[in-house]
C-alpha cells in the first residue's frame, strides 16, 4: 500500500509546483504588461517633439489598436489550405520520423513544452532516460535506413540512363 508520509510528500511537491508555476506566470504577465506600457510611453515621448503631445498620443493609440486588430484577425482566420492538405495525405505514407517532423512544424510551442518537460523528468528518472535513448536511437537508425533506400532508388535509374539505347 501507499505510505502516508510518502503520499503527503508527493502532495506537498505537487502543490509547491502548482504555486511556483502560478507565481512565475503572474510575474511574466506583469513584466509583459509593464514592458508594453514603457514601450508605448517611450513612443509617445519620442513623437511628442515632432507631432505635439496630442498627435503623439493619437499615433501611438492608433498603432496599438492596429496591432490589436491584426492579432485578433490572425487568431480568428480560417485554417490555411496547406494544413488541410496535410490531413488528406494519410498517416501511413510517411515514416515515424517524418510524422514527428510534421507534428513539430505544425505545433512548435507544444513541441518545445514537451521537450522541456521530458528534459526535466528525464534527469530524475533513469528508466525514462534509457527508454528515451532507445527510442531516439531506433528513430535515427530508421531514418538512416530510409535515407539509404532513397539514395539507392535515385542511383538505380541514373545508371540506366547512362547506357546507350539499342
Amino acid at each position: 500500500m501507499l505510505d502516508s508520509a510518502w503520499l503527503r510528500g508527493v502532495l506537498r511537491k505537487a502543490v509547491a509546483a502548482i504555486v511556483g508555476f502560478m507565481l512565475a506566470l503572474v510575474l511574466l504577465v506583469a513584466l509583459l504588461i509593464t514592458g508594453f506600457y514603457l514601450l508605448v510611453n517611450a513612443a509617445t515621448l519620442a513623437l511628442s517633439p515632432v507631432l505635439g503631445e496630442a498627435g503623439a498620443l493619437a499615433v501611438t493609440g492608433l498603432s496599438c489598436l492596429l496591432l490589436l486588430a491584426l492579432f485578433f484577425y490572425r487568431m480568428t482566420r480560417p485554417v490555411s489550405a496547406k494544413t488541410s492538405s496535410h490531413k488528406g495525405k494519410g498517416q501511413s505514407s510517411g515514416s515515424p520520423v517524418d510524422l514527428i517532423r510534421d507534428l513539430v512544424r505544425d505545433n512548435p510551442l507544444e513541441a518545445v513544452a514537451a521537450a522541456f518537460t521530458l528534459g526535466v523528468v528525464e534527469q530524475s528518472d533513469p528508466r525514462l532516460k534509457s527508454l528515451l535513448l532507445q527510442g531516439g536511437m531506433a528513430l535515427m537508425k530508421e531514418a538512416e535506413a530510409e535515407q539509404a533506400r532513397g539514395q539507392e532508388t535515385s542511383d538505380a535509374p541514373a545508371s540506366n540512363t547512362d547506357a546507350p539505347a539499342t
